[in-house]
């Protein structure tokens, strides 16, 4: 995860928020309009046409940014301001001075984004709006509801117009210094956090090999696996920022076998009950390890450790069966016997990518979620690919 993609997610979020306040808004001029049309005396035809169009400016960005999925696109926070701006354009032009505090709206809508030159493109966008709507005051009278009288197109300039765009300006640029010192800190603070995010990833990624490595694997495996959990949680759905803290957690599956002897954990032949009793103890030992420490990731590889050898069918090393097991377990159950089947080591070949396809496919419903085996086939080549860019290393021999 970089900057970029924190920068997008911050913005997704920002739009997600300014949607909601679009619709705030909306309530506020029904309100307001409701209002005037009951206690001021003013045509109820011009209250009635101006109310709709505002209500059609602010609600149309509360539709279609949810219904086109257009949260994490860069146009929309321009689609919001511009309907928000046009909104107090029309509020203003209509009641002069008693919508005067609405112009500041907009601005602090803006600075929401973290973004300096956008503050001044909403400052000169409004700036405009107002020009524009002194233009109607002057050209069209008739649709103008003033509670404050204007003798002469010099008395608009100067009494309305004139002083909003200073108000404008003036906070336009306080905006800016304020936003332009936010973003800096919100920028060492993004530093820090990936800074942070890639230690722990790196650390977890050392640990695990720790375990890898007792257990006469390669590191390489649990890159792989890793790297097969991102294909199966993507096709799966998970947001990006989900899928890389799943496919990191994934990485310490197997973190158990730390406490297991090596002589069990090493031995070629069968397993006697007694020795493979101690075995199947590495996946509570994995839970143990994991469970109290802090963070999602940690948590998510605590419920990964302990059921990652668990059965559809109710077989697995702790008895758990169908949706008893968690659905991150489920996927790196396939994950981690497709890599185990295809890996080499130091006491058997490994089995080609088709065998290990069979052998999934003939699991289904048995050993794996049937709707996983689907996904995994489906994404069938994705693997391959994944099988043949990371190969083992050389296997340690006994």
């Amino acid at each position: 995860m970089d900057k970029v993609y924190y920068r997008n997610k911050s913005n997704e979020e920002i739009n997600r928020i300014s949607v909601r306040c679009l619709k705030v808004v909306l309530y506020f001029i029904v309100l307001f309009y409701f209002l005037i049309f009951i206690f001021g005396k003013y045509d109820p035809k011009v209250l009635l046409i101006t109310a709709i169009l505002c209500a059609i400016f602010n609600l149309l960005p509360c539709i279609i940014i949810p219904v086109f999925r257009m949260y994490s696109m860069k146009i929309t926070r321009h689609i919001i301001i511009f309907s928000i701006v046009i909104v107090t354009g029309i509020l203003v032009t209509q009641f002069n001075t008693l919508c005067f505090a609405l112009v500041l709206f907009p601005i602090l809508l803006a600075s929401m984004y973290y973004n300096r030159t956008f503050v001044l493109y909403t400052s000169m966008l409004e700036s405009a709006i107002m020009l524009v709507s002194a233009w109607f005051q002057i050209n069209h009278p008739e649709l103008v509801l003033r509670n404050t009288t204007f003798s002469s197109t010099e008395d608009i300039y100067i009494g309305m117009i004139f002083p909003l765009i200073l108000i404008i300006v003036f906070f336009s640029f306080m905006a800016f210094f304020i936003v332009s010192r936010n973003s800096q800190m919100v920028e060492k603070y993004m530093d820090t956090a990936i800074t942070m995010q890639e230690n722990e990833k790196y650390l977890i990624y050392a640990f695990s090999e720790m375990s890898e490595t007792k257990s006469l694997e390669t590191g390489e495996h649990i890159k792989r696996v890793a790297e097969y959990m991102k294909v199966l949680g993507k096709a799966s759905g998970f947001d990006d920022e989900y899928n890389e803290k799943v496919a990191t957690a994934a990485m310490m599956h197997d973190i158990g076998k730390l406490m297991i002897p090596e002589e069990v954990l090493d031995k070629p032949g069968k397993l006697t009950d007694e020795e493979f009793s101690i075995m199947k103890s590495h996946v509570l030992y994995g839970e143990a390890l994991l469970r109290n420490c802090p963070g999602e990731i940690m948590k998510l590889a605590a419920v990964m450790a302990k059921e990652h050898h668990e059965r559809w069918d109710g077989t697995g090393y702790l008895g758990m069966k169908g949706g008893e097991i968690a659905y991150i377990s489920r996927l790196i159950a396939v994950c981690d016997v497709f890599d185990a089947l295809t890996a080499d080591r130091s006491y058997k070949k490994g089995w080609s990518v088709d065998e290990a396809y069979e052998e999934i496919m003939k699991e289904s419903g048995k050993h794996f979620d049937p709707a996983v085996v689907r996904m995994f086939i489906i994404y069938r080549d994705k693997f391959r690919e994944i099988h043949d860019a990371i190969p083992d290393k050389t296997v340690r021999n006994q």
